[in-house]
């Protein structure tokens, strides 16, 4: 039986034109939970999510309510995000598998993930959260509040914080632990809750957002997955993006990936990370496969008749 850890993009959570209630996010969901409730079919299933206009928002919450409670630190946010995504998983997931037939629960766990506390990410804020912004609402967001805002992708100007490499999921014996009595763990929300750890082992939260397609990985890697299928908005990974000569790519070998990615052909905070997840995977042990797709093609992207596979 193989090992299946899906990383879901920010699309399969939200509309991106669509209204940000809790009740519009649990209809995208569900809808999300329909396609990928039957690759449980095919063996174990991890799921990982995003959480960008999540936490934005869950921020913005904070701030606007300190005359009324204190704002809570970014790693709380991250993990409120992580609860109520997480139960809007289990929901659209326990309906979807019910339909399907498949007698599996999803449950949700609350995971922390260890990042060093020198990583350069902290020095260079590239990891994009909240809402977009065109670039004159940018500048003026940016010298009000102080953040850092980025283009991203030519989708409009967003938030970015620190995006440090995952180190160690705390949480990952609880995680096997579900996944080898059967059920679907939800688990590394958001790439999980980004923690520093003291040399005595004590844990405290950190101001960052862990790319979640890394994050995936690391899980992918801890649990020994077979398969690590990272869901976005595209069928197919792409060189040339959006040129007229743009190329679509159905194989991609390590090799390959690493000569793109010198190319400049992923943007940052984008495809690249995606890209540099599969290319983590592929190299982390032998028969190991990442398929990069868009949501709607995921299961035929698992038996390869849709998305970009990558191999070492």
């Amino acid at each position: 039986m193989q090992t299946i850890v899906v990383a879901l993009g920010g699309n399969a959570l939200q509309e991106a034109k669509g209204p940000a209630t809790a009740e519009a996010q649990l209809a995208v969901v569900k809808k999300t939970a329909a396609l990928i409730a039957p690759l449980a079919r095919d063996g174990r299933l991890l799921v990982v999510h995003g959480n960008g206009p999540q936490v934005g928002r869950i921020v913005l919450q904070n701030e606007h309510s300190t005359a009324i409670t204190p704002a809570m630190p970014f790693d709380v946010c991250g993990a409120m995000s992580q609860g109520l995504i997480g139960y809007h998983l289990q929901q659209g997931l326990g309906e979807a598998l019910r339909e399907a037939g498949i007698d599996k629960a999803a449950v949700t766990v609350l995971t922390q993930v260890v990042v060093d506390g020198a990583d350069p990410g902290f020095q260079n804020p590239t990891k994009p959260i909240g809402p977009f912004y065109d670039e004159a609402e940018a500048q003026r967001i940016a010298g009000e509040k102080g953040w850092t805002l980025k283009e991203d992708a030519g989708r409009g100007w967003r938030r970015v914080v620190a995006s440090p490499d995952p180190k160690r999921i705390v949480e990952i014996n609880a995680i096997r632990a579900l996944t080898e009595a059967g059920f679907v763990p939800v688990c590394v929300g958001g790439g999980g809750i980004p923690v520093t750890e003291a040399a005595d082992g004590t844990l405290s939260g950190t101001a960052a957002v862990i790319d979640k397609d890394l994050a995936a990985e690391k899980l992918a890697e801890d649990v020994n997955a077979d398969t690590l299928l990272i869901l976005t908005a595209v069928e197919r990974i792409s060189i040339r993006y959006g040129k007229p000569d743009q190329q679509d790519l159905a194989r991609m070998t390590a090799a390959q990936a690493e000569q793109y990615i010198r190319e400049g052909h992923f943007a940052p905070g984008s495809m690249l990370p995606k890209v540099q997840a599969a290319l983590r995977f592929v190299k982390s042990g032998p028969g190991r496969r990442a398929i990069v797709t868009s949501l709607e093609k995921a299961a035929e992207a698992l038996h390869g008749r849709a998305g970009t596979e990558l191999t070492a």
